[in-house]
């Protein structure tokens, strides 16, 4: 039988549900999808917030030899098939790789020629930043678009289109504990429909409970087992974050992922208590790069217990945070006068740059944040 979730997949854009930022009137991809404006572009975004949807909405807009593959799985083999298979059409072809992210260098450098000749359309798909995990030169040939958690009112709606019949109390768990992510929400109703027949708060609890829990890398055990490994490090408990790092390894999570958030921590948690946190946590992601699996797990190892040993100090990044949240309340402040540049003659007359000190103990915020630490 077909899946809740596809059965209920939105066919175009004016049944889809979030990202109005991306699909609203005059936002670029609608526009791209109304005027079928054929170009390769990247979906960026947590899981279950409608990239695949949004990927065969616009696919749907343009008269094309549509195909999608898997990053996990997909081979060279197969997307040569394709090609081939369309290479005297007159139609563009576009492929939907799903997790992208997860090919490797030299599977998006095969890629990267017939993206440029215009022989393929790529859509991306990833839950992770392109930025790292796609080359350059394949970024660079593709628009970026970021997509949102689906906001509360989102999967309200979702969860109506399910047909589903559960009061207020159950549909508020259930957005909650769902998180923003649509296709969780949909699998917990017809799971407990399956098993219960019924949808309360106590046979949505139930049935969360005897769900068979298996390491989905885009689903939720993903972020509940790389969240427990942090915070496992954060309170310099070695071994939980050992043990964590093994489940993670054994079910097969990329070690760039982990070696990544290992040098997002150094400085995070880390900080000024330990500064070279930072050159070790890099070496690590250096020498997961190089050397890859199995043997980066012992790299990975070395790694997480040195930096749950070390000593913490979140005061830079907090302080960081406490500064940005000014510049958004605040604005571009005025920037004290002995502060500012002066590459003219004319500049200087008139006061800028005078009464600089290379060493002075004067506050050197704007005015209006005088006497804030952010330390």
């Amino acid at each position: 039988m077909e899946p809740l979730a596809s059965q209920i997949r939105p066919l175009s854009l004016s049944d889809y549900v979030g990202q109005k930022h991306l699909v609203g009137d005059n936002k670029p991809l609608k526009i791209a999808i109304e005027s079928s404006h054929l170009f390769s572009f990247l979906l960026w975004g947590p899981p279950g917030v409608g990239k695949t949807t949004l990927a065969r909405i616009y696919a749907n807009s343009i008269d094309s030899n549509y195909h999608e593959l898997s990053a996990v799985s997909a081979k060279k083999d197969e997307i040569k098939s394709i090609l081939k298979l369309h290479e005297k059409s007159n139609k563009p072809t576009i492929l939907l790789l799903d997790e992208i992210h997860r090919f490797n260098k030299a599977q998006q450098d095969f890629l990267l020629p017939y993206v440029e000749t215009g022989k393929l359309t790529l859509i991306g798909a990833t839950t992770e930043n392109p930025s790292f995990e796609v080359i350059p030169a394949l970024l660079s040939r593709c628009r970026v678009f970021i997509l949102e958690e689906l906001k509360n009112e989102d999967m309200s709606e979702i969860i109506n289109r399910t047909g589903a019949d559960l009061d207020q109390k159950a549909k508020d768990w259930l957005i909650q504990m769902a998180n923003g992510d649509a296709r969780q929400a949909i699998t917990m109703i017809e799971n407990t429909l399956n098993i219960y027949k019924k949808i309360t708060v106590e046979t949505l609890k139930e049935s969360l409970q005897n769900k068979y829990l298996r390491y989905d890398k885009k689903g939720e055990e993903h972020y509940n087992t790389i969240s427990a490994y942090i915070k496992s490090m954060r309170a310099s408990s070695a071994d939980a974050a050992l043990y964590y790092l093994a489940r993670m390894i054994d079910s097969g999570e990329d070690p760039k992922f982990i070696a990544r958030r290992m040098v997002i921590f150094a400085s995070e948690d880390i900080g000024i208590a330990q500064p070279s946190a930072l050159i070790y946590a890099n070496e690590v992601f250096r020498a997961v790069e190089t050397i890859g699996l199995p043997e980066c797990q012992i790299n990975l190892a070395h790694g997480t217990v040195l930096l749950a040993k070390a000593p913490k100090n979140r005061s830079a990044c907090d302080g960081f945070f406490k500064a940005m949240k000014d510049v958004k309340d605040h604005g571009n402040l005025p920037i004290p006068m002995n502060l500012r540049n002066t590459p003219t003659k004319f500049m200087e007359e008139i006061g800028y740059g005078k009464g600089y000190e290379k060493y002075t103990k004067e506050d050197l915020l704007p005015d209006k944040l005088k006497g804030t630490k952010y330390i």
